[in-house]
């Protein structure tokens, strides 16, 4: 029998955030937008400007003693990062973002494509007819790349349907993993329904056909336990300023056969190893996709953020949001007129619920809240394809974090409730 959750300090954990305490609107603040972008506690703030006051250098070039520190603390940083999500260093690729690493690993099939990289990378080759498989709930950073691979490569892009509840068609998905079948991208959670997806058995349909699996964690590092080697994916991307570390910085994780096997996609200075008038030589994985000046002081931000997850506990984390999460779908489905979307009963699920609001655009519900203080995202979320599926064109979406409490649930509640009153919607 499995140990309950340890019970997170939330004053303790509040204090830590310096942004939170502030009023909004002449009322105090309640942020529900951490899907979007979470707060950073001070340990973050402190990690960024300690660097840059104290260590600032360029890493892995200068032979000084600021080089060499700040070298040491870059590296730190990967192993903590890679650490966090069950990896090895040297299976972390550094990249601005979840978009970035996406683009990095399609562009870097679309040069295996033309030859790049051969033999080791002819594996990965995309012909005319092969396809790329990925969902009908992606966030556009998932998609377009897809689309544009397929677009250079002749490859012909698929998609798993979503079902009314939210949660895949797995019968669907089935049958649409083929022989033909060369990449399956999907979100570990889909950042509109919050939903977490099946990942073994999309893993497990993927490796029947001989396809590497690309999986979208963006939504997942910040709330779940994680271990990517674990779950079996080749390819997962996260970036940081969702899981309370800086902005411009994310991890691409690569299985190590499939990052060696690979060409890269940038190129330039800090990736080479011997360069003529005519031709270079790359040096291995992860130096090998790390083109240019690295983003140092944001890396050493992300490992403090990841330092400060793994003090409160992921466990712990994924078990206060579950609870937030449950107190907002319980109460949103108590109000007339509102629509959740992903509803699926009994889905493992982060805190995260979108909504329609029926008779109210979503941007006027989303103004609404704001003046009472709670801050919440609105519109199609970069999920175009998937509000379409339910006949939207935009939802309303709050979304939880460890520093959320269930007094803020109550009061977002209190505010959803009065919105369609205060439109005259009454029907």
């Amino acid at each position: 029998m499995s140990s309950p959750a340890p019970v997170l300090d939330l004053a303790a954990i509040r204090a830590d955030f310096p942004l939170l305490h502030q009023e909004v609107n002449g009322a105090p603040l309640v942020y529900l937008d951490s899907a979007a972008t979470s707060q950073k506690p001070q340990a973050v703030i402190d990690a960024e400007v300690s660097f840059l006051t104290r260590s600032n250098a360029a890493v892995h070039r200068g032979a000084h003693t600021l080089a060499a520190e700040a070298t040491e603390l870059f590296e730190d940083a990967r192993a903590t990062v890679a650490g966090f999500v069950g990896a090895a260093p040297e299976q972390l690729v550094w990249t601005s973002g979840a978009t970035a690493g996406i683009n990095l690993v399609a562009y870097a099939l679309g040069n295996a494509s033309i030859g790049r990289g051969a033999p080791a990378s002819a594996p990965f080759a995309l012909r005319p007819g092969d396809e790329i498989v990925v969902t009908e709930s992606e966030h556009h950073a998932n998609l377009i790349p897809w689309q544009e691979l397929a677009a250079r490569t002749g490859a012909v892009l698929r998609h798993i349907s979503v079902q009314d509840d939210g949660s895949l068609d797995m019968n669907a998905a089935a049958s649409v993993i083929g022989s033909r079948t060369r990449v399956v991208a999907f979100p570990h959670v889909s950042n509109v329904l919050g939903i977490v997806n099946p990942v073994a058995d999309l893993v497990a349909l993927a490796r029947s056909v001989g396809a590497i699996t690309v999986l979208d964690a963006c939504q997942s590092a910040p709330h779940l336990p994680l271990d990517l080697p674990a779950l079996g994916v080749d390819l997962a991307v996260f970036s940081g300023h969702k899981m309370l570390g800086p902005y411009a910085i994310g991890g691409l994780f690569g299985r190590s056969e499939v990052l060696e096997a690979l060409p890269p996609f940038l190129t330039g200075g800090s990736m080479i190893t011997t360069v003529t008038l005519d031709e270079a030589q790359y040096l291995p994985p992860p130096q090998r996709f790390e083109a240019g000046t690295q983003p140092v002081s944001q890396a050493v931000g992300l490992a403090a953020a990841v330092r400060y997850l793994e003090g409160v506990g992921m466990d712990a984390v994924h078990a206060h949001e579950r609870a937030l999460e449950r107190q907002m779908g319980d109460g949103l489905r108590s109000i007339p007129g509102i629509r959740l979307l992903g509803d699926a009963p009994g889905a493992e699920r982060v805190g995260l619920w979108a909504f329609d609001v029926e008779g109210v655009h979503a941007h006027d519900a989303g103004q609404f809240l704001d003046s009472r203080g709670v801050a919440v995202r609105v519109g199609h979320h970069c999920a175009q394809p998937l509000h379409r599926r339910f006949g939207i064109t935009a939802s309303v979406r709050a979304s939880a974090a460890l520093y959320n409490t269930a007094d803020e649930v109550d009061v977002f509640l209190d505010a959803v409730s009065g919105i369609r009153s205060f439109f005259g919607v009454t029907s």
